[in-house]
C-alpha cells in the first residue's frame, strides 16, 4: 500500500484516484500519522438491509448508558 502525505495527495488527487480506480490503495498521511485510506469503492462488502439491522440490534445489545437516558443526552445536547 501507498503512503502519500496529506498536501502531496491533495496537489496530486485526480492522479491518485486514477491509481485507486486500477485496484491501488493508498494511505494519506498527516505529519507522518496515517488518517485516512483511499480504496475502490466496491472493496467492501455491501450489507444487506436486514443484516445492517441486525449488526444495530447486536451493538445495543453489548452497550447500554447505564443510568443515563436517552431523552437527558438529547437535552444536554440542546444546551
Amino acid at each position: 500500500m501507498e503512503t502519500i502525505g496529506a498536501f502531496a495527495a491533495k496537489t496530486h488527487l485526480s492522479a491518485l484516484l486514477d491509481r485507486v480506480v486500477q485496484g491501488g490503495q493508498i494511505t494519506i498521511t498527516k505529519h507522518g500519522v496515517p488518517v485516512a485510506v483511499m480504496l475502490p469503492s466496491d472493496s467492501q462488502p455491501k450489507q444487506t438491509c436486514h443484516e445492517s439491522v441486525q449488526a444495530l440490534k447486536e451493538f445495543r445489545a453489548k452497550h447500554s448508558l447505564g443510568t443515563v437516558s436517552l431523552r437527558s443526552l438529547i437535552v444536554e445536547g440542546r444546551d
